[in-house]
């Protein structure tokens, strides 16, 4: 199946090869979660902070545990530290 990737700041580094901005269309197993997709992309797990499933967030407990379905996007931010 098919969902949307937006991956911020550090994180959009991790996406796929010629991928234009910060966001792509990913191919996903049926069965993905968003703790998944985060090993596909190689992301280091620690550095995805807020991860928004179709805007809403999902707890760092619930990402192995919440289906994805075809279709939805997926949005992750890593930590951020200013003043």
């Amino acid at each position: 199946m098919k969902i949307r990737v937006k991956l911020y700041a550090s994180l959009a580094e991790h996406l796929p090869a010629g991928t234009k901005g910060n966001e792509t269309d990913l191919e996903v197993a049926a069965d993905a979660t968003p703790a998944t997709v985060i090993a596909q992309l190689g992301l280091p797990e620690k550095m995805c902070h807020l991860v928004l499933l179709n805007g809403v967030y999902v707890e760092p407990s619930a990402r192995a545990a919440t289906s994805i379905r075809d279709g939805d996007a997926l949005a992750m931010w890593p930590p951020v530290a200013g003043g």
